[in-house]
């Protein structure tokens, strides 16, 4: 690869708060190097920190990564373009708790491993708090995969971003009586986000802390599975109350659980659990709803909520329309069937247990 091959590819990268222009059409791409097998990209930003910064650093590695040699070292710098001083790159130190100040209670949704059904109660919960009356937000904080988008029928929706008092601040995306915000609302569709942990971890708090959330009852962030670098990054940059875990009654899952519940309960962490929600606790079918199959064990996240001392917000069931509400973009939260009445009864419990 030569220099004028990356420039070419660097103008596929574009910048979603400028009208899709490429970095190259807003004249970001202060230089590039090709030195033996190592790619050197310096992108240059005005002096106000650009909201979607670590958006675009990500997207231009990305870019670069999947069109050269396996071998290939990218480096991607960014400097101040009216001062020519060079930033570090994910410095997020200039971010402050002002847009999140007027939230009551910032709440994260976790599990300790993925296939649970985490992004689905996240979602529902949220919309669920909605129509019981409370402010809701809700910041999707899986940046690998962020669903949300889909969950909520805002795909292709753009956030604003405009600058305020000398500072950057994005505006969310408001349906269904709640505010979302994404990184799935900046990356094109199927692009993958080849984000190391700090610059995934930087861009995850850009998107809560300059987010104009306003006045808010409840924040929920919907948190990647695991115990890594973005959750270690949420729990101490971000003033989070305490969390709802997320399980099935599998074995296999409530195993990944206990690593969960130990670390909010970490001495160094030490935020509060306000309870589990058993998600796939049966299968009921539509023809027969008074019906019950165990298909991933029975009640084993009740005896884990008793094992560990933590209440049971609710055990949510199989039920074919939440699946199909997701994949349509309308929560099954909205309906008064039998699975948006369980949601509705895990929203009054979670806020029975915030009140204490």
């Amino acid at each position: 690869m030569d220099q004028k091959q990356i420039i070419e590819l660097l103008s596929q990268v574009c910048h979603p708060g400028k009208g899709d222009k490429s970095l190259l059409e807003l004249d970001m791409v202060e230089s590039v190097e090709v030195v033996g097998n190592k790619v050197t990209v310096t992108l240059a930003f005005p002096k106000h920190r650009d909201p979607l910064a670590e958006y675009l650093i990500g997207s231009a590695r990305a870019v670069i990564y999947r069109n050269t040699p396996a071998d290939t070292e990218i480096e991607v710098k960014t400097i101040v373009k009216d001062k020519a001083e060079a930033k570090k790159k994910g410095n997020v130190n200039d971010l402050t708790m002002d847009e999140i100040t007027n939230v009551r209670h910032i709440i994260g949704v976790a599990s300790g491993k993925g296939g649970v059904g985490k992004s689905t109660v996240s979602v529902n919960l949220a919309v669920a708090l909605a129509r019981l009356g409370y402010k809701v937000g809700l910041a999707d904080a899986d940046v690998y995969g962020p669903s949300v988008p889909v969950m909520t029928d805002t795909e292709g929706a753009l956030p604003e971003a405009m600058e305020e008092n000398g500072k950057d601040v994005i505006f969310p995306i408001e349906k269904y009586g709640v505010k979302w915000m994404s990184i799935g609302y900046f990356a094109q569709p199927g692009q993958a986000l080849i984000w190391r942990g700090p610059m995934a971890c930087n861009a995850l708090k850009q998107m809560i802390l300059q987010v104009r959330w306003g006045e808010l009852d409840f924040l929920l962030i919907d948190m990647p599975p695991g115990t890594g670098d973005i959750h270690i990054s949420l729990v101490n940059d971000i003033p989070m109350e305490g969390a709802v875990i997320v399980t099935t009654p599998q074995a296999v899952a409530l195993a990944d659980v206990e690593k969960g519940v130990d670390m909010f309960r970490n001495e160094k962490v030490g935020k509060r659990i306000f309870g589990l929600v058993e998600n796939m606790a049966w299968f009921t079918p539509e023809e027969l709803p008074q019906n019950r199959y165990y298909i991933f064990g029975k009640d084993g996240g009740v005896e884990m909520a008793k094992k560990y001392d933590m209440p049971l917000l609710g055990q949510i069931p199989i039920v074919q329309s939440i699946r199909e509400c997701g994949d349509a973009g309308e929560p099954a939260a909205l309906s008064s069937r039998p699975d948006g009445l369980a949601f509705l009864e895990l929203a009054q419990r979670l806020a029975e247990e915030t009140a204490k």
